[in-house]
């Protein structure tokens, strides 16, 4: 008898992208693709991605395109640690779903002040060959004093918090 590992949810599949973001003194280069290679579709061409933390506010049209927005910002941390604090809540219907959830980051740059941030995102998925992607995001941040996104996080270098919310989430 053969078992076959279900595939995971929506919403498994938004707390995942969540710490994907994570980045740690040391990582190697952050590359968007190879890191989300399997979230987004890469195929879409009715894609529609915004982050209002990007200085620039650009809306990439593209996973490709948002990609080398994160990849300069994300090459210049030293360390982002996350951790849910609300969601995801999730509406599926067919093969489309969105979802939504917050989370709490330390932003760590390697030169320049930490920053906390609370991010509200929201994004549309489409199952495409049996997997959830993305299609759409929009991400809403606003900074918080880091006292506060250290606090969400379970104390100053707030990684140990991330790993913590993985573990329990795994229970």
């Amino acid at each position: 008898m053969s078992t076959t590992t279900p595939l995971p949810t929506v919403t498994e599949r938004h707390r995942n992208w969540v710490f994907g973001w994570e980045r740690e003194h040391g990582d190697g280069r952050f590359e968007f693709r190879d890191t989300f290679r399997d979230f987004y579709d890469w195929e879409s061409e009715d894609a529609i991605l915004y982050d209002d933390f990007d200085p620039e506010h650009r809306v990439a049209r593209s996973p490709r395109e948002y990609g080398a927005i994160w990849d300069v910002h994300f090459n210049r941390m030293r360390s982002a640690a996350h951790v849910i604090v609300d969601g995801p809540a999730v509406i599926e219907q067919g093969d489309l779903a969105a979802s939504r959830l917050v989370f709490v980051a330390r932003l760590e740059p390697l030169l320049g002040e930490v920053t906390g941030i609370r991010t509200t995102t929201s994004l549309v998925w489409r199952r495409t060959e049996g997997r959830w992607r993305i299609v759409r995001e929009h991400n809403s941040t606003v900074v918080i004093p880091v006292h506060e996104a250290e606090e969400a996080l379970g104390g100053p270098r707030g990684r140990e918090s991330t790993v913590h919310v993985r573990e329990r989430e795994k229970s």
